[in-house]
């Protein structure tokens, strides 16, 4: 019923919605041809030919007080003069004040749904948690991940200026412990990592999990890149990871 990300599946939505539409399209009708009909044909006007004429009629002074009175409302609407004329010069100060004020917006925060970095290509994935670091406040994150990258598909400096590389997987399977051993082996020797992180959609093998602990890299699987794109620092879900392990 409801996807990874908390939405209503689009097509129990689309089937909800046209239920609900027509429930109330079709009250909405029969209360406008049964109910709201006979009250305008037969209450209204009954009352209005019948009972409000005969009382009109049995009270000539009253009806020609409504008479005059509605001539006279008449002519006030017709010619008074209601063009109003007031100094605006304080308005228009006011107006340049605010302009001058410098506009101040909550920024919005980057977050992804799961079934967006699914749908990705292998670069967009990259970018994407390229994006991510950017938000979280690393410094000159970008993507490097290509032909002949050595395992690095993404670096950046953490504010405590080390150097954060990234492997991104987007396999339909758990990541192995045979790529995290290649990853492991270039990480610090070629690109000099302080911090070695491997991100994977679809999560890790056992082996491969404890492997990455004897070796220090940091793992973020699906339930990890979950709440890293929906907006929790890369650290603070890495710091829950440990908690919880």
């Amino acid at each position: 019923m409801f996807d990874e990300d908390g939405s209503l599946d689009p097509v129990l939505k689309f089937i909800l919605g046209a239920i609900i539409t027509i429930a109330v399209a079709k009250m909405a009708w029969q209360w406008l041809t049964e109910d709201a009909w006979h009250w305008v044909s037969v209450d209204v006007w009954g009352w209005i030919s019948e009972d409000a004429w005969d009382w009109l009629m049995g009270h000539p002074w009253w009806f020609a007080l409504i008479i005059m009175g509605s001539l006279v409302l008449l002519c006030f609407v017709i010619f008074s003069d209601r063009t109003v004329y007031f100094d605006d010069s304080e308005d228009e100060l006011a107006n340049d004040a605010i302009a001058d004020e410098p506009v101040t917006t909550k920024p919005r925060i980057l977050t992804f749904r799961m079934k967006q970095l699914t749908a990705m290509s292998a670069d967009g994935f990259e970018q994407a948690c390229a994006d991510l670091l950017s938000r979280d406040g690393f410094l000159w994150a970008r993507r490097v991940g290509g032909s002949g990258d050595l395992g690095a598909d993404v670096v950046a400096w953490d504010p405590d200026n080390r150097k954060v590389v990234i492997q991104c997987k987007q396999y339909a399977a758990p990541v192995g412990s045979g790529a995290l051993q290649k990853f492991n082996g270039t990480a610090v020797p070629e690109h000099g990592a302080d911090v070695a992180v491997i991100v994977a959609l679809n999560g890790f093998t056992k082996p491969a999990t404890d492997f990455a602990q004897r070796h220090h890299i940091m793992l973020i699987g699906r339930p990890e890149l979950k709440r890293w794109a929906h907006g929790e620092h890369l650290y603070a879900v890495v710091e829950e990871q440990r908690s919880a392990a």
